[in-house]
């Protein structure tokens, strides 16, 4: 059974905090990011997987137009600008690291990325994901 303090999950989420951060400041003034160290603390992390952190957020930024045109094909009602910011970071990070990245099994990002939008995202976040990640799976059986 997966834990709060399992260190991929821990991965997952400052993965989601700094890429939630860089996006929210794109367009302000104010373009500082909160340091991964800054967020540990405030999570209280003891311990997170570095390699993974790093391998999702560089993926997600390194591949982000790819990520999105997945996200306009899967979920065509909701323009990506209309995507609660919360929800489209979480798609991104699943569809990076499970079909994408081939980094996690996509079935394990998809589960993962439930219980984060349960976590981090408003009442029908998790809803929300699992249709759009969902959709993506039953149609390429779990390869983009």
């Amino acid at each position: 059974m997966k834990r709060a303090t399992d260190p991929r999950h821990l991965a997952r989420v400052l993965a989601l905090q700094e890429l939630f951060s860089k996006d929210f400041n794109k367009d302000s003034i104010n373009t500082d990011i909160i340091p991964l160290a800054e967020l540990i603390e405030l999570d209280e992390i003891t311990e997170y997987n570095p390699e993974l952190y790093e391998s999702i957020k560089e993926g997600v930024i390194d591949n982000s137009a790819e990520i999105d045109s997945i996200i306009t094909k899967y979920a065509p009602q909701w323009p990506l600008d209309q995507i609660k910011l919360v929800d489209l970071q979480i798609l991104r990070i699943a569809i990076f690291e499970g079909f994408i990245g081939k980094i996690t099994p996509p079935k394990v990002a998809l589960d993962e990325a439930i219980e984060i939008a349960k976590e981090f995202g408003g009442e029908t976040s998790s809803k929300f994901v699992n249709g759009v990640l969902g959709a993506i799976y039953e149609e390429t059986n779990g390869k983009v």
